[in-house]
């Protein structure tokens, strides 16, 4: 269960770790950081964000010979509902209409999005 959002540079550690597909070693974890969102971590600055994320319940981590890795223990989905959700509940009062509204407003929707849109829309009468 998530209890805590994530920070920005933590965001940005699970993004890497979500879009591996599958556990990732710290040192594959560092590089990707550097080359996909030009952030130059250290090393120990990775540990203390796993030692962090680890304590949020959003990783585990566990050494295979010489290396570490790290094991997603929350998904991207499950992260993205429960941000919905509070960003629903806190700056729109619980109603997710507003929150569609304000989207809609700032952000212009393609026919196939609005497509799906509708389909969620009418799958959820049943």
């Amino acid at each position: 269960m998530i209890r805590e959002t994530l920070s920005n540079s933590e965001t940005y550690i699970m993004k890497v770790i979500w879009s591996s597909g599958e556990d990732i070693s710290v040192m594959d974890l560092v590089e990707e950081l550097r080359e996909r969102y030009e952030k130059d971590y250290q090393r120990s600055t990775i540990a203390t964000f796993l030692v962090r994320l680890s304590s949020k319940g959003f990783v585990s981590t566990y050494k295979r010979k010489k290396y570490a890795y790290v094991h997603a223990e929350v998904s991207e989905a499950e992260y993205k509902a429960y941000i919905a959700r509070n960003e629903t509940d806190f700056w729109f009062s619980g109603r997710a209409s507003e929150y569609f509204a304000a989207l809609c407003s700032s952000k212009e929707i393609s026919k196939d999005e609005i497509e799906r849109i509708r389909g969620m829309l009418d799958g959820m009468d049943d």
